[in-house]
């Protein structure tokens, strides 16, 4: 059996690739390195069981024999991305899905689209479970992802119920860890790209807004659980574990500052960003009830993970030039 991993070669496809093929899995990684890296899957070439295609999944799906799952991630999920590419994105989302779901039909493969907690917009309820439907501006500055998302998986199941395909959805809460690129433009890696640099951390808003953030490891060990279970609705993967942006950037801080020696760098608010989700926290009864599957990585200790990875790769990464979450 061949597994096929959209968007591999990208920050949560390269850790569920190395989760598939430590168990034995074949896996083969569709990727146009858009966000993805080669850097990323490098390790995995001498892996017999690991073949790569350069492509985008906008286009054909090149011909790859025996695919029986597919795990579809590829898409931008930075907020420098919604900026810089919407149509690209909406894109991405909307023929780029149809594609994989065309190619599945046709070869009779399981699909899981990585959906994500964007679905839900900025949420008017404070914990959001898999029943809430959202609130979202449709035309927005963030709308190419999260109405792209929703499009995305509106697809997914009209082609369940027009073909009968196998469908699981995977709603991702922030996940954060190694492989993340150092100038992403999501929290955590910008944190920690200006802590590393003397610089100041810049936050959207008053530091207020909650985030749920979920260790990279936590996340594929859930994506691979729902794709294999029977359960076919949506499913919240994430922490439930909830914490102020201000309260995450400290914890950087301090990591980063023990680690290097360095003193520890201000805090700089910058004007929220329109449709900016307040509060974020997942329901995930649904994922320890149908998956038996919960986060277990400690958020400290996550961070501590994530700080040292980025501090070995430091001579390679790029210079990050007043980076912003």
């Amino acid at each position: 059996m061949t597994i096929l991993v959209t968007g591999g070669a990208g920050f949560i496809g390269c850790n569920l690739v190395r989760l598939l093929l430590t168990r034995g899995q074949e896996v083969v990684v569709l990727d146009s390195l858009w966000t993805g890296s080669l850097e990323n899957i490098r390790p995995f070439k001498e892996n017999l069981n690991f073949r790569y295609i350069i492509g985008d999944v906008r286009d054909a799906l090149p011909q790859i024999d025996n695919v029986k799952e597919i795990f579809h991630l590829a898409c931008p999920a930075s907020p420098d991305d919604f900026e810089k590419n919407p149509i690209e994105i909406l894109e991405t989302c909307f023929v780029g899905t149809k594609n994989i779901l065309d190619f599945a039909a046709k070869h009779g493969a399981k699909v899981l689209l990585a959906s994500t907690s964007e679905i839900y917009g900025d949420p008017q309820v404070a914990v959001q479970s898999e029943s809430y439907f959202g609130n979202v501006n449709s035309f927005g500055p963030r709308s190419c992802y999260d109405e792209g998302k929703r499009v995305a998986e509106a697809l997914a199941y009209s082609y369940r119920s027009k073909h009968g395909l196998d469908i699981r959805i995977a709603r991702i809460f922030n996940a954060y860890g190694p492989w993340m690129r150092i100038n992403d433009g999501r929290a955590v890696p910008n944190f920690i790209a200006a802590a590393m640099e003397g610089q100041p951390i810049k936050i959207y808003g008053d530091g207020s807004a909650t985030r749920s953030f979920q260790f990279v490891t936590d996340c594929v060990l859930g994506l691979t659980a729902l794709m294999d279970s029977n359960y076919s609705s949506p499913v919240n993967i994430g922490s439930d574990h909830e914490v102020p942006v201000s309260d995450i950037a400290q914890t950087i801080l301090k990591t980063v500052a023990t680690k290097t020696g360095k003193p520890i760098v201000p805090v700089c608010l910058l004007e929220k960003r329109q449709d900016d989700p307040v509060r974020r926290k997942p329901d995930i009864t649904t994922a320890e009830r149908e998956l038996g599957w919960t986060p277990n990585v400690p958020l400290e200790q996550g961070i501590t993970s994530t700080v040292d990875w980025f501090l070995e790769r430091r001579e390679n990464a790029p210079q990050v030039m007043n980076p912003v979450a």
